[in-house]
């Protein structure tokens, strides 16, 4: 199968152009018209992941490997030097960022990982109707994304309305209707502020809640009779 069959299939899955105007989403690496015979799901791309793959592979990625302009090919700095090695065994790259984590990510984390049912949802966001004791949630939640602990601003002892966000999603913080937010990348300045306007969060981690972007989009593509391999990534961080 070509690579613009699958391209076309994923942007009806999950359209391309629902992407943010900052992202880079869509075909990265490789040519529309090449012939492929092993799909590769995974959150991100690293080294040992080249290296497992076949050659004229298809790797289907969350992040983008190339983010903002490249100015440069110096194979001896990131992501040079994973595009170098790609190119080499002609494996080819997708990302599906913002696209998915609108029309799939979110969605499938709130209701088959948390098991809510969404009460609302407003593009990144979705909004879960809890009404739970906040440490019994926490602990619930932390232990849901295979966290140690739960990494929290608690501003009350029950939680009645919880926002969602996979990834990284900080910056939507003043935007919501929740006294609790669930997001990713949760940074000192964002405790304080959410610890100022009196909404409890907790810290989901990034890799921790977007690693399932693989196991969803698989069940789509074996719909298309290709092998669909998952071989996601490794999280780069170590919990000692």
């Amino acid at each position: 199968m070509k690579i613009l069959d699958i391209y076309n299939f994923l942007d009806t899955l999950s359209p391309f152009e629902l992407q943010e105007s900052w992202d880079n989403s869509g075909l990265l690496l490789g040519d529309f018209s090449q012939d492929v015979g092993q799909v590769v799901l995974s959150i991100d791309v690293d080294e040992a992941l080249i290296e497992s793959l076949e050659e004229n592979a298809l790797l289907i990625t969350h992040h983008p490997l190339i983010f903002g302009g490249l100015k440069q090919l110096e194979f001896s700095k990131y992501p040079s030097n994973l595009i170098q090695k790609m190119i080499r065994k002609n494996i080819s790259n997708i990302a599906m960022h913002t696209n998915f984590d609108q029309t799939h990510l979110n969605e499938y984390v709130a209701t088959e990982v948390l098991g809510y049912k969404i009460a609302q949802k407003d593009g990144f966001v979705a909004y879960l109707d809890v009404d739970e004791d906040f440490d019994t949630f926490a602990k619930k939640i932390s232990k849901a994304f295979g966290l140690s602990h739960a990494r929290c601003v608690k501003c009350s002892d029950r939680v009645k309305r919880v926002a969602l966000t996979t990834g990284s999603g900080c910056s939507l913080m003043r935007s919501l209707d929740a006294d609790c937010f669930l997001t990713g990348d949760v940074k000192y300045h964002d405790a304080m502020e959410a610890k100022s306007i009196k909404m409890s969060l907790i810290d989901i981690g990034h890799y921790e809640s977007e690693h399932f972007f693989a196991q969803i989009l698989q069940t789509h593509l074996k719909n298309l009779g290709l092998e669909v391999i998952i071989s996601s990534s490794q999280n780069p961080f170590t919990y000692i």
